[in-house]
């Protein structure tokens, strides 16, 4: 419950601290850039808040691609601290996000000015205007990060993927990186509001190319990165490839499903 207490207080305050900052040096006109304030203060962000739940992140570096190359980083999503713990062992990168997340005071425009990109599921036309603004952010050098299941899932075994993130992929003509962590449901489970220290290991696959590929290819590629996390997760872990179950089975309300505006 300390543990608990103390992470949330340091979420609180380091939202506080390097989010003001943040927009304190967008607001004086500040230039983006490597080794910029918007490259620091993510990574302090994280720091912070993995020192405050006593977390370590190991990574496993399986791909070798230049710096400052082009790339989409496509990673399982099982918890809330899998941000941080992402932050911490990539490169400088941007984020697709849901919109619900700029609603969040501070955090939302703080994590729009380091370099966040905002995705309105409801909206069709909004939501490819945002994947147009990422690809051609990647297509400029600059890494990013999508979870292609969605949302956070309840177990490790991966959820179906949502085909928006390699349309995204498929457009900048960047190589994918297939990315595994493992360990954050042991610090913070989605169903549950605590945070214990841990391991989180974080394993960069091989890339998988898109160059040449078609909008016609889409749900072929899912599939290789999908399988490719799967192989992993099995290895390593002992996961079970299979899709994860409905929550409904074992007693759980189930969730509404959401809208996929890349069909």
């Amino acid at each position: 419950m300390m543990r608990t207490a103390f992470t949330a207080l340091a979420l609180l305050v380091g939202t506080v601290l390097f989010g003001s900052i943040t927009l304190l040096a967008e607001l004086l006109g500040r230039p983006h850039g490597p080794n910029s304030i918007y490259e620091k203060t993510p990574r302090w962000w994280a720091s912070w808040l993995l020192g405050a739940a006593g977390v370590k992140v190991v990574v496993h570096d399986e791909y070798q691609l230049p710096e400052g190359a082009p790339r989409v980083f496509m990673a399982n999503h099982v918890s809330w601290f899998d941000i941080p713990s992402m932050i911490a062992a990539l490169p400088h990168y941007g984020f697709v996000a849901k919109r619900e997340l700029e609603k969040i005071p501070l955090f939302g425009p703080a994590a729009r000015a380091v370099g966040v990109i905002y995705i309105d599921r409801e909206n069709r036309k909004a939501a490819f205007s945002a994947y147009d603004d990422a690809a051609s952010k990647i297509r400029a050098g600059q890494p990013v990060l999508v979870y292609p299941e969605g949302t956070r899932g309840y177990s490790y075994a991966l959820r179906p993927f949502k085909k928006g993130p390699f349309v995204l992929a498929i457009g900048s003509g960047a190589p994918i990186v297939p990315v595994v962590i493992y360990g954050t449901i042991e610090v913070n489970p989605r169903t549950e509001f605590r945070a214990s220290p841990g391991t989180v290991h974080v394993h960069l696959l091989e890339p998988i190319p898109t160059e040449g590929l078609t909008y016609a290819d889409r749900d072929d590629l899912a599939e290789r990165v999908r399988q490719r996390m799967a192989d992993c997760l099995h290895a390593h872990y002992g996961v079970d490839p299979a899709i994860e179950p409905s929550r409904a089975i074992s007693g759980q309300p189930m969730r509404e499903p959401e809208p996929d505006f890349s069909t």
